[in-house]
């Protein structure tokens, strides 16, 4: 009669406490909506590249009051949200980034989440999202985070290490095509006066060479001069580093502890503002396309 009691009270304990435990092997007659859900597992030995870019960037950026064309605050939010995906995720070889948009390249054999698309996208883009909103304060002392940014992702497959490298010369050279037309219009406009209109009727047509001789002819500026970090983007890299530390030990037969530097090797995200086009960097950093990488 004891025992009884005892299960009954222990039940109630457990209903009162939210806490319900159902034995191992139950069953219910919705789950056969399970059925319904998508086989959405990624090809093997491919590599994976989550894409994200800012959703309606445009009306953020002038709502929050960046300075154009570039925002050296802004810029830095984003590689700061860039490397904490790269620490809280497994398996990104290399991030590369510009304005408003990050790349996320996973390794070729990584089994993390068992390759499903839809688990690579919601934490890429929901990790990076909290991310600029949880940083936003560091880089925007003064500047009130007026609504939640939106970000939205996509996820691209590339089978061969060539077709990676090309996917990212692609993005490498967007970058510079659309910095050097924003370097031009934004001068046109806060130093020559033009409106929007003008600037982009003035640019209609114009080729690399021609945005370039206006740059140099009416505002003296070499394009060639401008901070690697506008023209080339950002790279996120994995390295080694050695890091001195400062450690407290106590010597055999001594009674007081001293100071003494020790010198330790880590693995780092490290940020590169250089060329990846041409072979130098991938020379320069064979184990990121490394097969046992």
């Amino acid at each position: 009669m004891l025992r009884g009691w005892r299960s009954v009270a222990a039940a109630s304990v457990r209903r009162l406490s939210g806490v319900r435990r159902l034995p191992p092997m139950a069953k219910s007659k919705f789950e056969y909506v399970r059925d319904f859900e998508a086989d959405d597992a990624l090809l093997p030995n491919c590599w994976i590249v989550v894409r994200l870019d800012g959703r309606n960037f445009h009306r953020f950026a002038e709502q929050h009051e960046f300075k154009k064309p570039n925002d050296d605050r802004a810029l830095h939010l984003m590689t700061k949200c860039a490397q904490t995906v790269m620490q809280e995720l497994e398996d990104i070889a290399i991030a590369y980034g510009q304005s408003d948009e990050y790349s996320f390249v996973f390794k070729k054999k990584s089994k993390w989440f068992k390759r499903r698309a839809s688990k690579f996208m919601t934490h890429v883009v929901s990790q990076f999202a909290s991310s600029y909103v949880f940083y936003w304060k560091d880089y925007f002392k003064e500047q009130q985070l007026l609504y939640p940014p939106g970000f939205d992702g996509r996820i691209v497959l590339y089978p061969s290490n060539q077709n990676l490298k090309d996917y990212l010369s692609w993005r490498q050279a967007d970058c510079h095509i659309n910095n050097l037309y924003n370097t031009v219009f934004w001068m046109l406009v806060q130093r020559s006066g033009l409106t929007p209109g003008q600037a982009q009727d003035r640019l209609q047509g114009t080729l690399a060479g021609d945005k370039n001789e206006i740059l140099f002819s009416e505002f003296n500026i070499n394009y060639n001069n401008e901070p690697l970090m506008y023209r080339k983007g950002t790279v996120l890299i994995w390295q080694k580093v050695n890091e001195v530390i400062t450690k407290k030990i106590k010597p055999p037969k001594e009674t007081e502890e001293k100071e003494v530097e020790v010198t330790r090797t880590r693995t780092k995200i490290v940020p590169l503002h250089c060329d990846i086009i041409g072979d130098q960097f991938w020379e320069e950093y064979p184990e990121i396309l490394a097969e046992d990488s």
